[in-house]
């Protein structure tokens, strides 16, 4: 940065709101997809450059000093708007374009389905998918519509509002009746425990809906199951179950065309109501365009 170049560059600019609406390095690093580390050098070189400091480091975390304070609502405000704009103009090269953002495993089983029912009735609008598992790690920019589980409070992507597509809806053990075949029916929870594999998905995204939870939250006894199959991707998951491979936790309303043609079907008659909703998610602040207005009231409604 020289008296040439007045502006600061705009990663020291992203750096700092992020860190400043996070109150911490680490959480803006996740989000921006940087370590720590550099989070921590990209504000420090924006401090240097304004002749200031911007955060008081306590050891409870991070606090803007008045000067930072200030600094990040206009920091703010210029790349929300910065931000708007700029997906406004990529959009411009073809208004009639809808991108719907999606984890896997919605996007390949739910959504690909419903689909073909709403381009039928809007056969103008042309249908991107963005699929991305962690909604925290979608760029508002790149994206007009999300379809992801939400838990109120708990699960809260920043940016965006949440409208839930199902009322209601609940959580069953699943398998396919290739897997009954190869290992006899689960005949009670317990048995589940011990002599069938339970499929499990590392991420701290899905932490909300566990087999654990499950079992606790119906009054079964829990202890840690003696066969598992784990992964960090729960659409991996899923595929495995539908080839055979263990006994998952699936929501019904999701699951409801696999259920229906027998591809999967429950492996015990235990129902929880589900906690977070199949959800709509739309980037507050955005202008909705006619395609993001017809595709709300279509699945809305």
């Amino acid at each position: 940065m020289t008296p040439r170049d007045p502006l600061p560059p705009l990663s020291c600019l992203r750096a700092f709101e992020a860190a400043a609406r996070h109150g911490s390095f680490t959480q803006a690093g996740s989000e921006l997809h940087l370590t720590q580390s550099a989070v921590s050098r990209q504000i420090k070189r924006l401090e240097i450059d304004l002749g200031r400091p911007l955060f008081e480091r306590h050891p409870d975390g991070l606090r803007l000093t008045p000067a930072g304070e200030h600094y990040f609502l206009i920091v703010q405000r210029l790349l929300r708007e910065l931000r708007d704009e700029t997906a406004n103009l990529r959009r411009r090269g073809n208004d009639r374009q809808l991108t719907l953002a999606s984890s896997p495993t919605i996007a390949s089983i739910w959504l690909a389905r419903q689909l073909p029912d709403f381009q039928h009735a809007h056969p103008d609008i042309e249908i991107r998918i963005l699929t991305v598992e962690d909604p925290h790690r979608l760029d508002l920019t790149e994206f007009d519509l999300g379809i992801y589980y939400h838990v109120k409070n708990e699960v809260d992507p920043p940016g965006v509002s949440a409208d839930a597509i199902f009322p209601q809806e609940s959580v069953a053990a699943v398998c396919s009746p290739v897997y009954l075949e190869r290992h006899g029916q689960v005949l009670d929870p317990a048995e589940l425990l011990t002599r069938h594999t339970l499929m499990v998905v590392e991420d701290h995204y899905h932490d909300w809906l566990t087999w654990e939870l499950w079992f606790r939250e119906l009054d079964l006894t829990w202890h840690p199951p003696t066969h598992t199959l784990r992964a960090n991707s729960f659409q991996l998951l899923m595929n495995a179950t539908l080839a055979g491979q263990g006994v998952t936790l699936g929501w019904m309303r999701l699951l409801a065309a696999e259920l229906d043609q027998g591809t999967l079907v429950q492996a015990l008659p235990q129902t929880l109501p589900s906690r977070g909703h199949l959800s709509l998610f739309t980037p507050e602040h955005r202008h909705l365009t006619e395609p993001m207005r017809a595709f709300r009231q279509w699945v809305l409604g």
